[in-house]
């Protein structure tokens, strides 16, 4: 049976492109590992960001739509909330940030574990939850060490139109791991260090609607290629319909939607963010795929214009 590593990144809508880049990087300490654009709407930012290479497991990506003329609906066929994973001991730095740059809070608990869970400027539901588990993030910046960084996702909880469907699809297709149920949720894990536990709400949720602060889609993890090919031909065998293979510069992805109506794509560890941009000066330059170069100046022209912070790292 294959099994995937668990998420590779997530995917979500926001508004302005700077309010994103300012939330993510000054006050989460995350860093913007690659500006580019979307590859289907090149007139549309796409930021990353993650650990300090942009690690499978701790990328979250971004498309800005300012001009949009609705706010999204989170609901069934989404993520729910995206989860976090940061050191024990830091849950007590993290109330104190939040309260720093005036986030509302609540604390909540969900399989033993404590959650402090917040909103982003334009609506996507976040939680910061401790665990030993993931490398420390040496993107320590502005005052958060890598002793109380991110170090990439904890998990996500997924709202579904068919809870019971999408369980089995995440356990017997995706190869996740049954850890167990409660009254409200019903967990699996996989097998990496980060990006490894996703909760399924078990009532079913009416159908959310795409837009500003929702959750787009979700990425599971493939090694390369072959593995991609050998990922799409079982979830094709088990008589999903699934998209071809998408060159998206920085892995190669396939998409698929699960009978909970959540889009799910399959992605490529490889080849990552560093073959256009030395590790130092990640998500410095606005990136163009090679399709897109010689359109760089009416691109540019159609962006709007934004500032990343210099990052202050710590001593």
């Amino acid at each position: 049976m294959k099994k995937t590593k668990g998420i590779h990144h997530i995917s979500a809508i926001v508004d302005h492109p700077q309010e994103n880049i300012d939330f993510y990087t000054r006050v989460l300490g995350l860093r913007l590992v690659k500006r580019t654009v979307n590859l289907d709407d090149p007139g549309t930012y796409h930021f990353y960001f993650g650990d300090e290479k942009g690690t499978p497991g701790t990328i979250i990506t971004f498309f800005p739509w300012p001009n949009a003329k609705y706010k999204g609906r989170i609901g069934g066929g989404q993520v729910g909330v995206t989860s976090y994973v940061i050191p024990f001991g830091a849950m007590r730095f993290w109330e104190n940030r939040l309260k720093e740059f005036f986030i509302p809070y609540k604390k909540s608990a969900r399989f033993g574990e404590q959650y402090l869970q917040f909103v982003d400027p334009h609506g996507l539901h976040l939680e910061l939850v401790e665990r030993n588990e993931g490398k420390q993030n040496e993107w320590s910046v502005d005052g958060i060490t890598s002793e109380v960084a991110i170090k990439g996702f904890g998990g996500a909880l997924l709202l579904s139109t068919d809870p019971e469907r999408t369980s089995e699809m995440i356990y017997k297709v995706l190869g996740l791991d049954f850890v167990g149920e409660d009254d409200d949720y019903i967990r699996f894990r996989s097998l990496d260090d980060l990006g490894n536990i996703i909760d399924i709400k078990k009532d079913p949720v009416p159908q959310g609607r795409i837009g500003v602060g929702t959750v787009h889609h979700i990425a599971w993890r493939a090694d390369e290629q072959m593995d991609q090919t050998q990922w799409k031909k079982l979830i094709e065998s088990d008589g999903y319909q699934v998209t071809d293979v998408k060159d998206r510069h920085y892995f190669h992805s396939v998409y698929f939607r699960e009978p909970g109506e959540i889009l799910f794509e399959i992605a490529t560890d490889v080849p990552g963010f560093l073959i256009d941009e030395p590790c130092d000066h990640l998500g410095e330059e606005l990136k163009l795929p090679p399709q897109f170069k010689h359109l760089r100046g009416k691109i540019e022209a159609g962006l709007l214009p934004i500032e990343v912070p210099v990052a202050i790292k710590n001593d």
